[in-house]
């Protein structure tokens, strides 16, 4: 059985310490996103990491802490301008309607976005059936119990 997700939720991303963060479902996204800056890749030891800031310090939950992930790809995203760009992305986890779910994340500069988080329809899919005229089901539902 699906999960009914409206056009917008709050979810927790605790590996990433995020906790009831904005996000959109965008249907029309292949990969689910999140607003970072500072994003390089480095080697230490010989081996190539990846370091990232979330969001940025207009951001209310901006914290300034430096993440880094040696468990990460690298691959093309087509932007909603057209324009393709390499993209970093990371495994992590997101904890939505009380369920802890594996995620995909591309790092992505989102500045000038209402919402630091996409969820894209590889994450979607066979879990959810999107309701647009409703928003914030899991926030709703956490904050119930």
């Amino acid at each position: 059985m699906k999960i009914t997700i409206g056009r917008s939720d709050k979810a927790d991303f605790p590996e990433l310490s995020l906790y009831e963060i904005d996000l959109k479902v965008d249907s029309g996204a292949y990969t689910s996103s999140i607003h970072c800056s500072n994003i390089s890749e480095i080697t230490v030891d010989g081996a190539s990491i990846i370091q990232f800031t979330l969001l940025d310090p207009e951001h209310p939950f901006y914290n300034n802490k430096e993440f880094t992930s040696k468990n990460y790809a690298s691959k093309i995203v087509k932007s909603s301008n057209g324009i393709s760009e390499k993209r970093f992305m990371i495994h992590t986890e997101i904890f939505i309607f009380n369920q802890t779910f594996p995620i995909y994340l591309t790092l992505s500069e989102r500045k000038d976005m209402k919402f630091p988080i996409l969820l894209g329809r590889k994450f979607l899919n066979k879990k959810f059936v999107i309701d647009t005229t409703m928003k914030n089901l899991s926030h709703k539902l956490k904050n119930t119990k």
